[in-house]
C-alpha cells in the first residue's frame, strides 16, 4: 500500500521525498529508468523524513528485527531499527559475511543473484520487517522472505521507499503486505547513453 493510502494522503514529505529522487535513464542497462536514492541521501531534511515516516509506521508493533536488504537497504535500515528499539540485520549478496550463512538465490528485472543471512542472527519466533529502496518486481524482497522464514522468523510486512505501482500493496510475488513511500518519477530530463 502507498503511504499517501494509509493516512498521509497530502502529507508534504512524500512530495519532498519523491523530488529528491534523482532518475537516471538507461542506467544499469538501456530501457531501465534507475531511481538514484543518493540524491535524497543528501538531503537532510528528506532523509530524516523517510526514516520518520518508516518509524512511525513500525514504532509500536513490536518488531524485534530490521532486516536489510544491500545495499540500499543498508541506508534506512539502521536508522529504521535504532527509532523502533530493534536489532538491524543485514541480508548480503554471496561472500560478504564471514561465517555460516544461509542463502536464497533470485530473478531480478535485469540478472540472476542471491542473498545471505548469518545463521543464529535472527531466532524463531521474531518479528521482522524487510527494508529496501526499491521494489521493481518483488525478487529480491520474496528472496529475502523466504531466508527469513526458513531461520523461523515471523515477516509482517516488507516496506521500501520507492515501489512500481503493479507491486504496491499485497504483492503476489512476495507473499507478504508490502509499505511503499512514493512511486517511480519519469526522468526530468534525458542524459546522454
Amino acid at each position: 500500500m502507498l503511504a499517501e493510502e494509509n493516512g498521509l494522503k497530502g502529507d508534504p514529505r512524500l512530495q519532498a521525498i519523491s523530488q529528491a529522487i534523482r532518475v537516471v535513464p538507461h542506467f544499469p542497462i538501456h530501457g531501465i529508468m534507475f531511481q538514484d536514492i543518493t540524491t535524497l541521501l543528501l538531503d537532510h531534511k528528506a532523509f530524516k523524513d523517510t526514516v520518520d515516516i518508516f518509524v512511525d509506521r513500525y514504532r509500536d508493533t513490536h518488531i524485534s528485527v530490521v532486516a536489510g536488504i544491500e545495499a540500499r537497504g543498508f541506508m534506512f535500515g539502521p536508522s529504521i531499527a535504532l527509532g523502533i528499539g530493534a536489532k538491524f540485520v543485514p541480508l548480503r549478496k554471496p561472500r560478504k559475511l564471514p561465517g555460516e550463512v544461509i542463502s536464497e538465490k533470485y530473478a531480478l528485472e535485469y540478472g540472476t543473484d542471491c542473498l545471505e543471512l548469518h545463521v543464529g542472527a535472527v531466532q524463531p519466533g521474531e518479528r521482522t520487517i524487510i527494508i529496501d529502496d526499491l521494489v521493481a518486481t518483488g525478487g529480491t524482497m520474496s528472496a529475502g522472505v523466504k531466508l527469513l522464514e526458513r531461520v523461523g522468523a515471523e515477516v509482517v510486512e516488507c516496506a521500501c521507499v520507492i515501489g512500481v505501482p503493479d507491486v504496491k500493496g499485497q504483492c503476489r510475488r512476495i507473499g507478504k503486505p508490502l509499505y511503499v513511500l512514493v512511486e517511480p518519477r519519469k526522468a526530468d530530463k534525458c542524459y546522454p547513453d
